[in-house]
């Protein structure tokens, strides 16, 4: 009878843990950054398409825009890029990609194979921005008002409920600027 009871309560003891590691991962996309309210931190990074192009958080200074972190390694990027492709033609605004630990061919390939409704793309191969900006994994978006200032975050891949979300605060920070 112990015989059973044992591999039985280590089997529960198995799924009670899984259970609590989904719910803390489901709870880790509502943690909110540190950054929101604070401004975009400065860097300057490699364009995607042309690596003799810099960019900087600097240029951005003056209208609101979007930040994506991506990457072609990324599996949820996949899954959230018809929304970000919604994003690029329906904002408005500047969708900057933040190409996050990649390769530049891979990278390249991707956009080619999915789609590149971004305004333009900067990398960072090795993650010192990205470390900077709090960036937790990919897929990641920021939205940041025309001072610069991060206004949102959010974390995970962009679906039907975020894009409603993302529109509306975009049009919040339009009124806003408008006052």
């Amino acid at each position: 009878m112990i015989r059973m009871i044992i591999p039985l309560a280590i089997f529960l003891g198995l799924v009670a843990l899984l259970l609590v590691s989904l719910e803390t991962a489901e709870q880790r996309k509502l943690v909110a950054s540190p950054l929101i309210g604070r401004p975009v931190p400065n860097f300057t990074l490699p364009g995607l398409h042309d690596p003799d192009v810099q960019r900087s958080s600097a240029d951005l200074q003056g209208e609101p825009y979007i930040i994506n972190v991506w990457g072609s390694w990324c599996w949820a990027c996949r899954e959230e890029h018809p929304y970000i492709e919604r994003l690029g033609n329906e904002s408005g605004i500047p969708l900057v990609g933040f190409n996050w630990k990649d390769e530049r061919q891979d990278a390249l390939r991707w956009l080619n194979q999915f789609g590149d409704a971004w305004t333009f793309h900067m990398v960072d191969f090795e993650g010192r921005a990205a470390i900077d900006l709090g960036v937790y994994g990919a897929p990641e978006t920021f939205l940041v008002d025309h001072e610069g200032i991060i206004r949102h975050k959010h974390i995970g891949p962009v679906d039907q409920t975020v894009f409603e979300d993302l529109m509306r605060r975009i049009m919040e920070m339009r009124s806003e600027a408008e006052s």
